[in-house]
């Protein structure tokens, strides 16, 4: 089983790596920001949504996996533990929304 630090340090690397590539898109994002209908944008947008829902489902996988596991343990707490869950995962579902339409209106 891999240790914290290891997960740590790939998830380190992993975000450099994702900083690193987009920084020449944000860099020409800067220069032509007050310019509409930039050839730029809908990468931009696609580059938002693709990070929006790899976000969000990160996110309502560990919300999954820890109502699981507590209900694994404790299996009288499983109607206490959906409602809570539910509302998470809704809260969650629109902020990817909300990334949704603010890269369509800024593509």
């Amino acid at each position: 089983m891999k240790t914290v630090g290891t997960i740590a340090k790939r998830t380190a690397l992993f975000a450099a790596t994702i900083v690193a590539a987009l920084a020449p898109v944000a860099n020409a994002f800067a220069e032509g920001a007050a310019t509409e209908g930039s050839p730029l944008g809908p990468i931009g947008a696609g580059l938002a949504i693709g990070m929006a829902v790899i976000g969000g489902g990160l996110g309502q996988g560990k919300a999954v996996a820890a109502m699981l596991e507590s209900y694994g343990r404790n299996p009288s707490v499983g109607g206490k533990l959906l409602a809570p869950m539910l509302i998470g995962m809704a809260l969650i579902e629109s902020l990817v929304i909300l990334a949704f339409v603010i890269a369509f209106l800024k593509a």
